[in-house]
């Protein structure tokens, strides 16, 4: 028998049976799922200096387990002194099981080291099912060393599903484990 991550078992085992009484879908293929995770930094003062970029990269990487690659600007801003090609962030893309174990990761071990935390605001969604979460700290996953650490960054970490609607999206999430604050 092969390893199936936590969460996936749990949205194959309750998470569609939730969804499907909820908003009573006939088929259980019409029931949302998380596609992928996408978590990106900008790293702004890259532009005098090129090792925050790898320092970047390599914090990406150490959180999510794949390799995370930096992103490049596409044109000119002279007032930043940004020039066309100049690498100016990081990201990776986590699907399958990779990105149920982040999940998994960020909901129990990240997520509560957070300064009085009291749950994600449900503000992140963008009207197709889609959410956005910022996070302001690098160090709250456990995977980061503090002592390694040169530069307290955030991040922000999207989260892409096949949900028509934000409410579908957010029953999804919060099916999932996503703590969000109650109103």
């Amino acid at each position: 028998m092969s390893y199936v991550p936590r969460l996936k078992q749990e949205y194959k085992d309750k998470v569609i049976s939730a969804l499907t009484e909820e908003f009573s879908y006939e088929n259980k293929m019409e029931v949302p799922k998380l596609t992928k995770i996408v978590l990106s930094r900008g790293v702004g003062a890259a532009v005098a200096d090129k090792k925050l970029i790898d320092h970047a990269v390599e914090e990406l990487s150490t959180i999510t387990g794949q390799k995370a690659v930096s992103t490049i600007s596409k044109k000119d801003v002279a007032s930043f002194k940004l020039r066309k090609g100049m690498p100016i962030g990081a990201k990776v893309t986590l699907r399958g099981e990779r990105m149920y174990e982040f999940l998994d990761r960020l909901i129990t071990a990240a997520l509560p080291r957070v300064r009085d935390f009291n749950g994600i605001n449900a503000t992140g969604f963008d009207g197709r099912g889609n959410y956005n979460l910022g996070v302001t700290e690098q160090i709250i996953f456990p995977e980061i060393n503090i002592d390694r650490v040169n530069r307290i960054n955030g991040m922000d970490i999207t989260f892409v599903t096949t949900a028509n609607t934000d409410k579908e999206a957010k029953s999804l999430l919060t099916e999932l484990g996503l703590p969000f604050k109650k109103n």
